[in-house]
């Protein structure tokens, strides 16, 4: 089953985070694309500053052999860089795993990246990919892709789903709660035993589903 995984990379841990010496507010974002050996993310977002010459905020780093500016609109500047391909980091390692880039976005705190494997096996090959690169990665959430949207997907009868959704908009789950399941009974044309029963078979059903989901190991 299709996985994706969320992690974390300190700032000074990633070549562009060089940026953030000299511009500390700004984000940096890279154009989504699937990286290739031969051909990394080659275009960026810097947004959030105003200066002359961006290119010149970016440091010396032994993972980028040169930065260009292509565009730029107010605070926000595209830039295209060249990676070295011989410097190890989390790109290269999805490149050299094929494990494709759905966002990554960066601050002064940290790299945040979301990958997609088509199982997760890929995610597992990634990770300890990284790891014996000595590549600092925090995985911050993983999960497996699910089907969405029937209730034959979910597991729910439609009576348990009807109960869930009413009980939701009605704020029965709220702190503290907003209706009596007494008052959604009444709503439904069933007893309140019925209700709570419902709920409890529903709740069961989504649980289940998502601990499932969740359940992706290493």
């Amino acid at each position: 089953m299709a996985t994706e995984a969320t992690f974390t990379v300190p700032a000074d841990e990633f070549p562009l985070g060089t940026v953030f010496e000299q511009l500390p507010d700004v984000t940096v974002e890279l154009e989504r694309l699937i990286p290739a050996r031969d051909v990394l993310i080659p275009y960026f977002w810097v947004r959030g500053t105003e200066v002359d010459d961006i290119e010149s905020a970016f440091t010396e780093h032994p993972g980028v052999k040169d930065i260009r500016l292509v565009d730029s609109v107010a605070d926000e500047y595209l830039l295209r860089l060249e990676w070295a391909l011989d410097y190890d980091d989390v790109l290269t390692v999805l490149a050299e795993t094929g494990v494709p880039l759905i966002e990554g976005t960066g601050t002064k705190q940290q790299w945040t990246f979301k990958i997609r494997g088509d199982n997760r096996n890929d995610i597992s090959l990634f990770h300890e990919r990284c790891r014996e690169l000595g590549i600092p990665i925090t995985l911050t959430q993983l999960y497996a892709l699910a089907p969405t949207g029937t209730t034959a997907e979910t597991g729910l009868t439609d009576t348990q789903q009807e109960a869930l959704v009413l009980a939701y908009e009605r704020g029965y789950f709220e702190s503290p709660q907003e209706v009596t399941l007494e008052a959604l009974g009444e709503e439904l044309g069933i007893s309140q035993q019925a209700v709570g029963s419902r709920l409890q078979g529903g709740i069961k059903h989504v649980l289940g589903s998502t601990l499932s989901a969740l359940r992706v190991d290493f």
